[in-house]
C-alpha cells in the first residue's frame, strides 16, 4: 500500500529556509539536521497548518 505524501518536499523546503537550516537539507535528505531542529520542524509545520485553517 502506497502512502500519500503529507508535506510536498516544496513545503519542507520553505519551511527549513524560513527556520535558518535549509543549507544543511541536500535534496529530500533532512539527515544533517539536529534532534531539536527535527522537532522545531514539526512544531513549525503543524504552527503553519494551524495558522492556515483560520
Amino acid at each position: 500500500m502506497a502512502r500519500s505524501k503529507i508535506m510536498s518536499d516544496a513545503l519542507k523546503y520553505e519551511i527549513a529556509q524560513e527556520m535558518g537550516v535549509a543549507h544543511k537539507i541536500k535534496g529530500a535528505d533532512y539527515g544533517e539536521l539536529t534532534s531539536r531542529e527535527c522537532g522545531n520542524f514539526v512544531k513549525y509545520a503543524i504552527q503553519k497548518a494551524e495558522r492556515s485553517l483560520l
